[in-house]
């Protein structure tokens, strides 16, 4: 009895779940059947979507502040464009010193160079001035009688000083080659006139009265000069003429 009542339990749990699924069934079927055709549409046949901005109309910039703010960047182009202007200028002027301070410096160099070729032999030269001079002092100390007389016993003076004067001449033509010149104030100037005294060239040891010269004149030569290209390497000693 037992066992007959459990298989009519189940008999009747399963007629029951047989009942439940064929009344289920159609339900699903009907449901995918209904969606399926939606779900298989392509996707180019919804509408696109549209995206909308949440701001407020009101809220965006007016004409005024859009004038505004592009006459403030304008300014700042301006003031940008006039400061780079000036770099500009600044950097110019400073290229432009440059290259007249380096023109200057080539300038002043080479000058420098010439100079120091020019005079290289100035302190050589300023040594010899005392033995040039004493070959003039030589030459005075014979008297003059003793040069133009045609006595034979003066032949070996005469030779003496043609010797001495041969000497000084190759002395002063080596000289020469290197820029020293030697130069008397008292002969004449071009025009036949005396030398006027020249402070830059000359130095006046004593002055005298002179009829026939005029106040300035040199009228006597103590020691000659000489220069050294062109520059005064040592003034002439003269005696100047003051009538008054």
């Amino acid at each position: 009895m037992f066992q007959r009542t459990i298989l009519r339990q189940a008999q009747a749990a399963r007629s029951l779940l047989s009942t439940r699924s064929t009344t289920t069934a159609p339900l699903a079927v009907r449901r995918t059947s209904q969606l399926q055709p939606q779900s298989l549409r392509p996707l180019a046949r919804f509408p696109a979507a549209r995206s909308y901005s949440t701001e407020n109309k009101s809220e965006e910039t007016k004409p005024e502040e859009k004038k505004e703010n592009g006459a403030a960047e304008t300014d700042d182009v301006a003031s940008k464009l006039e400061k780079k202007e000036k770099e500009v200028v600044d950097l110019k002027d400073k290229y432009v010193r440059s290259v007249a301070d380096f023109l200057n410096l080539q300038e002043r160099t080479k000058r420098d160079m010439d100079n120091a070729r020019n005079f290289a032999i100035q302190r050589f030269a300023v040594d010899l001035l005392d033995s040039i001079d004493n070959f003039d002092r030589a030459l005075l100390a014979v008297p003059e009688a003793k040069l133009t007389s045609d006595s034979p016993e003066h032949k070996d003076i005469k030779d003496l000083v043609s010797g001495l004067k041969m000497t000084q001449n190759i002395l002063m033509n080596a000289l020469k080659k290197h820029g020293l010149e030697r130069f008397d104030p008292s002969d004449p100037a071009e025009d036949g006139s005396a030398q006027k005294f020249d402070p830059n060239r000359h130095e006046a040891t004593f002055m005298a009265p002179s009829p026939d010269k005029q106040d300035g004149d040199v009228m006597y030569t103590q020691s000659k000069g000489f220069t050294l290209n062109g520059r005064v390497l040592r003034a002439a000693k003269v005696g100047v003429v003051k009538n008054a």
